[in-house]
């Protein structure tokens, strides 16, 4: 019984030490939340006005643009997935690879051949493991990207689209991020960056109806300066919202792992209870036990 009784209380040692380093990370994950929501919230307004001012370009000139419109024959496509540098994020990574594994999937049933890039180590690491070759990864800003990360991304990405896919680049681009709803709901999505499409609509612009504007030096060099800023902006955006998947994913990860240490915990000290006063029981029978032998003695020889 002593032995059972050392064996829990290591056991409730060693889970309190874990349920430390948990609450610390949940404590961590909260603390950053409210910052990477307040990013999220900074960088939207931006991202919808140069949205509405390439549109309102694309739809008041007939500027072409390389980025624009779909390529007679598409050969290659870039899968952009957005992963975490660290774990203890719950399925938040897992969430992330599936679905970007589910648009090469449909890719390659479209005759595409696929480019991977990966952003954050869990995904350089998933795909290093079983032996994938990567176009082209970055680690080291997923907790908290600037929008230096993105335009050094964006700059690559829109290189390779330009080169095409009959010379090495690529004619589609995808991003595979997170998207951040609220602490409890974060939902990995597929978008297609480029190319870009025009669609013809009756329906007013979201914001409402575009301004006359006038362009000066001409559309197209407008285009040429609005359009690499508009994908690095959507790229630094959709950064941003799997930054604060990730907090909030870890967040209820960590919280989740140290509920169940607390429990834990407690059936170990019911059981260390248990085995302590089985030991004090049988310590008390060895002791009367052996008194009522002394006595059986005693009274013998008299």
């Amino acid at each position: 019984m002593a032995g059972q009784l050392r064996v829990y209380r290591r056991r409730i040692a060693s889970v309190s030490a874990t349920k430390k380093i948990t609450r610390a990370q949940e404590l961590i994950a909260t603390a950053r939340i409210a910052k990477a929501q307040q990013r999220v919230a900074q960088s939207t307004p931006y991202a919808r006005e140069i949205t509405r001012a390439v549109s309102a370009v694309a739809s008041h000139s007939n500027a072409r643009h390389p980025l624009i419109g779909e390529r007679p024959n598409l050969r290659r496509a870039a899968v952009v997935l957005v992963t975490a540098d660290r774990g203890f994020a719950g399925a938040y990574n897992s969430a992330a690879v599936k679905q970007a594994e589910q648009l090469v999937a449909l890719l390659r049933e479209q005759g595409k051949e696929i480019d991977r890039y990966v952003i954050g180590r869990k995904g350089v690491t998933y795909y290093t493991f079983r032996g994938v070759t990567l176009a082209g990864s970055w680690t080291g800003f997923s907790d908290n990207p600037q929008y230096g990360d993105a335009a050094a991304i964006g700059d690559t990405l829109i290189e390779s689209f330009l080169k095409g896919g009959e010379d090495g680049g690529v004619d589609e681009l995808h991003v595979v991020s997170t998207e951040f709803h609220t602490m409890l709901s974060q939902t990995p999505i597929a978008d297609r960056f480029l190319p870009l499409e025009i669609e013809e609509s009756t329906e007013p612009p979201p914001g409402g109806v575009f301004p006359l504007y006038e362009f000066e030096p001409s559309p197209a060099e407008v285009l040429d300066a609005l359009l690499p800023q508009y994908i690095k902006a959507r790229l630094y955006n959709a950064l941003l919202q799997s930054a604060a998947s990730e907090h909030a994913a870890r967040r209820r990860a960590m919280k989740s792992a140290t509920d169940n240490a607390t429990d834990l915990i407690r059936q170990y000290t019911r059981l260390a209870n248990s085995a302590r006063q089985a030991d004090i029981t049988q310590e008390i029978s060895e002791i009367v036990g052996g008194a009522n032998a002394l006595a059986d003695a005693s009274a013998g020889s008299e």
